[in-house]
């Protein structure tokens, strides 16, 4: 599979919060992510391990109780089931890796 940039095809998935899947195989899901600052998102858990990358803002995860300020260029693996949530400092870009491939995220 390739993907060639757009600027469409993002769905909300809460105020302030907008995604849009990059690609896709049989194992693992790329996604792109655009965070509105002063948004929260709450602490929930997934089957799917999460790998995340910070591209440009600001963001506060809290993994299993730590808390983590992170900045550009840092990144996080979230194991499978594990609590999480993220409060955006500033307007944020994210790049996240999921597996197994989230299902609900996939293209219509």
């Amino acid at each position: 599979m390739f993907y060639k940039k757009t600027s469409t095809g993002y769905k909300e998935m809460l105020p302030g919060i907008k995604m849009k899947t990059l690609a896709f195989g049989t194992k693992t899901l790329l996604s792109e992510f655009k965070l509105n600052m002063g948004t929260v998102i709450p602490e929930h858990h997934h089957v799917h391990e999460q790998t995340g990358y910070l591209v440009s803002g600001a963001i506060r995860l809290t993994i299993n109780d730590e808390t983590f300020d992170v900045v550009p260029g840092d990144s996080w693996c979230i194991e499978s089931n594990i609590p999480h949530s993220v409060q955006v400092i500033e307007d944020s870009l994210i790049i996240e890796v999921f597996s197994p491939v989230r299902k609900e995220y996939l293209p219509h």
